[in-house]
């Protein structure tokens, strides 16, 4: 169930924001002071490619805060406010909520990546 719920969010808004962030990433690579910030651009797409059945906690310490700071003048305005705005446009219909609310919790962890750590979720 879960593989069908993440294909069709993929579908259904999901391609967007993990395109932007894998473009974002590539953009990053260009220097050499960006490599972590595209490491982040990466790793966030691979959550963004399935977000259902993943659950996000933040554990930042003093350096996760700094360099959090530096992702949200140069990237992190720009991927929360897309998955803010899709969000919004998906909860407008009642079968949209659910991935609305993904990409709020997208919205979270694209602003402030580092030091989160992301888990899956087990089915017993």
């Amino acid at each position: 169930m879960r593989l069908l719920i993440n294909i069709l969010w993929f579908i259904c808004g999901g391609f967007i924001a993990w395109f932007e962030l894998v473009c974002a990433g590539l953009l990053c690579f260009i220097t050499i002071i960006g490599i972590p910030f595209g490491v982040q651009c990466f790793k966030l797409a691979g959550l963004v490619a399935a977000p259902f059945g993943k659950e996000v906690s933040y554990e930042g310490g003093f350096t996760a805060t700094l360099a959090n700071i530096l992702w949200i003048v140069f990237v992190g305005w720009e991927t929360a406010l897309t998955d803010l705005v899709i969000g919004l446009v998906l909860c407008i219909t009642i079968i949209g909520i659910p991935f609305g609310k993904q990409f709020f919790k997208l919205a979270a962890v694209s602003f402030m990546p580092f030091g989160s750590e992301v888990t899956v979720e087990h089915i017993l």
